[in-house]
């Protein structure tokens, strides 16, 4: 039974957290291209890193991370997962932006794949018939020109590899480290490592609506990466990973609310096929 609720928990969190990788994104959109991406990157994390100190209400101890051992794998899980961010941000620049989210969203197969040999996570087969069928409603939803430039789409692929391999490094800490704790430790890497490529791409100075998303991008963000972490650790990675698609409806959702932005059939078809798939996940996936 407990099992049960833990799914639960690891479902809702990753439910959370599709639907603030969908509201990053808008405020990203929002901000708009006189932004560059590293600069971008930098705030998004480094607002994050204050929404999370004035969160963890003075339990320092625990953001040091409980060994050495462990240590080592969350500063692996940062360069995995700020590379994978980083190729993801260069893939939209230079494709469609449909092609570019079709490719991250491979991210949740890798995690299944990497679940399965490194943690010994056992896969089923209603599990990979359950992978294929959202891949088909990602298809129908963001309808994909796939007018691909190589290298572009070479290095969206490779951006989706780093994230399942990051979002299975998740996994392996759940037991290891607050969810808080990988967070923090992302988001001042992040940080980090982004001023000295923000400052020689060039960096401007936002101006208050500019800062303004760039704010709310930073406490989507961290909302987006709790909710991930929280979910790996109370679920194993290829029973909940699939809810990440759901980002893929939200943001439907809130195009329409902020842009007008109509779905059509296609979309409504995707989306159909994606929460029958993941209700077929929860259902009989466990």
């Amino acid at each position: 039974m407990s099992n049960n609720k833990d799914k639960i928990k690891g479902t809702l969190w990753m439910i959370i957290s599709a639907f603030g990788m969908a509201l990053m994104s808008a405020t990203v959109k929002f901000v708009g291209t006189e932004i560059s991406t590293f600069e971008k990157l930098f705030f998004r994390n480094l607002f994050g890193v204050i929404v999370l100190c004035f969160t963890i209400k003075g339990d320092f101890k625990t953001l040091l991370g409980s060994s050495n051992r462990s240590r080592i794998f969350i500063i692996l899980r940062s360069i995995l997962g700020l590379t994978g961010a980083t190729l993801y941000f260069y893939s939209i620049d230079r494709l469609y932006l449909a092609d570019s989210s079709l490719l991250n969203k491979l991210s949740p197969v890798f995690v299944t794949i990497f679940a399965t040999i490194f943690l010994k996570e056992r896969l089923k087969k209603l599990q990979l018939f359950v992978l294929i069928l959202t891949l088909c409603g990602a298809l129908l939803v963001i309808k994909p020109s796939f007018n691909f430039i190589s290298i572009p789409a070479l290095i969206g692929f490779i951006s989706a590899i780093f994230a399942g391999s990051a979002y299975t490094l998740l996994r392996f800490l759940r037991t290891m480290e607050n969810p808080t704790t990988l967070v923090l430790w992302f988001s001042i890497f992040c940080t980090i490592v982004m001023i000295p490529f923000m400052l020689i791409h060039g960096f401007v100075v936002p101006n208050k609506t500019q800062f303004f998303y760039l704010a709310l991008t930073g406490v989507f963000a961290t909302i987006a990466q709790y909710g991930l972490a929280a979910a790996y650790k109370y679920a194993k990675a290829n029973e909940v990973s699939i809810y990440q698609y759901l980002s893929i409806i939200f943001a439907a959702i809130i195009g329409y609310i902020a842009w007008n932005e109509i779905p059509d059939l296609y979309t409504i078809a995707g989306a159909t096929l994606i929460l029958g798939a993941a209700y077929l996940n929860y259902k009989f996936g466990s």
